[in-house]
């Protein structure tokens, strides 16, 4: 569409049927460009011992040329290879944004906020929750999309929020600030509690160093009544290349040999420990298994009745 809400061609194929002294401006104000839909919230719930998990859709998008991002390192033909055995194209991909939501008996809290605002209060609002209910902020990491809806222009989403965060997370945007930092995070830091090492940073939550992606990523053992899962972050970005192809290397770690030796050493976790996990960018609701595929690769099983 161009910016009066009308495209080339529409408008030469209504040229034969609209009267010639109706004005571009004209057209303007008899169609004006219609609104974008409201974001749909999605919500998914499962209990997790005597937790409450809820999986949060955060938004979803579309790219191209995915060997640039999940495989710089990678053959093309073996890219091409792996993408059709997998039913997917080799030339564009999509993935998802997913915070997660943890009901314990003494905090609600909400780890990682997605890619802005609306999205994440519309998907928390679906699973019943306002912003001012949320107790803790945790993040895995400071890439935009994982804080974009921490503050909304000037003011913090969630005010009544502890901000959580890996000190060395913390420190390395603070001295490489980038603008999502400088607007989400900077304004919020001074508060936060910053962690320094593995640890529960709340009953029933375990803070693991997962570096590589970047210098503070971090991953979240959650524990209840026996009942285990981990939330990987974005240890791994997609379902298939990064999963059955670990050593490819991907363009947003920012070391990428680190990344590729982290992201081995948590599927073999979950595949020998055979731990449900939540990926922040596996398809929506996110939350499956990994399982030996061969030697040396892995497969991702997506979650269906196991936890109803």
């Amino acid at each position: 569409m161009t910016a009066t809400g009308f495209s080339r061609r529409g408008v030469l194929m209504a040229g034969g049927s609209l009267p010639l002294l109706l004005t571009a401006p004209a057209l303007a104000q008899a169609a004006p460009e219609p609104e974008s839909p409201a974001f749909v919230g999605k919500a998914h719930r499962i209990n997790l011992g005597g937790f409450e998990l809820t999986t949060l859709l955060g938004g979803t998008g579309m790219s191209q040329d995915p060997i640039a991002t999940f495989g710089l390192n990678a053959d093309p033909a073996e890219f091409e290879a792996l993408s059709k055995a997998n039913f997917i194209p080799s030339d564009r991909t999509g993935g998802s944004y997913t915070p997660t939501l943890l009901r314990t008996p003494d905090a609600l809290v909400l780890f990682d906020t997605g890619i802005e605002p609306g999205n994440t209060v519309a998907s928390l609002a679906a699973a019943g929750v306002k912003p001012e209910d949320v107790t803790h902020v945790v993040l895995t990491h400071m890439h935009g999309d994982h804080i974009g809806g921490l503050m909304d222009g000037d003011a913090p989403v969630f005010a009544n929020a502890e901000l959580v965060a890996a000190r060395a997370e913390a420190d390395y945007w603070a001295a490489n600030p980038g603008d999502a930092y400088s607007a989400k995070v900077a304004p919020l830091i001074g508060k936060a509690r910053l962690f320094d090492e593995d640890g529960e940073i709340l009953p029933g939550i375990r803070s693991e160093a997962a570096h590589g992606h970047t210098p503070g990523h971090t991953t979240y053992l959650l524990e209840s009544e026996g009942a285990r899962l981990l939330l990987t972050g974005d240890s791994f970005n997609h379902y298939v290349y990064s999963v059955q192809r670990p050593a490819w290397h991907v363009r947003f770690d920012v070391d990428k040999d680190m990344g590729a030796a982290t992201r081995r050493r948590v599927l073999v976790r979950l595949a020998n420990e055979m731990i449900p996990f939540v990926g922040y960018h596996m398809p929506f609701p996110a939350l499956g298994f990994i399982a030996p595929n061969s030697a040396g690769a892995w497969r991702y099983q997506p979650a269906t009745y196991q936890f109803d």
